[in-house]
């Protein structure tokens, strides 16, 4: 029995074929994400509101925080990934013209 052909190399092979098809699931939300904030973007830009909205973001990593304690993810690692996303969020809102 060579190496590759090992029941661990194999098991190893499918959990990885889960994560591709898992991170190709993520880049489709996302997209679909930013296609939402996007609208969303346009319409501050039409109303002269502001790109951030402190208030909702705070709610909004609130409610992160508790769906990743019940998913059993890190609380903290949620809401950094959240962070990241509504920085990049708000940075397309401010660079959309006014």
């Amino acid at each position: 029995m060579t190496h590759t052909d090992s029941p661990a190399i194999s098991k190893l092979l499918e959990i990885r074929e889960s994560i591709d098809n898992i991170d190709a699931a993520l880049i489709h939300m996302l997209a679909e994400r930013f296609r939402c904030t996007q609208k969303i973007g346009l319409l501050k830009a039409e109303h002269n509101l502001p790109p951030a909205d402190p208030e909702r973001e705070a709610h909004q990593v609130a409610r992160l925080r508790q769906l990743a304690l019940d998913a059993k993810l890190d609380p903290e690692f949620a809401e950094k990934f959240f962070g990241f996303i509504v920085r990049e969020v708000i940075r397309h809102h401010e660079a959309l013209p006014r």
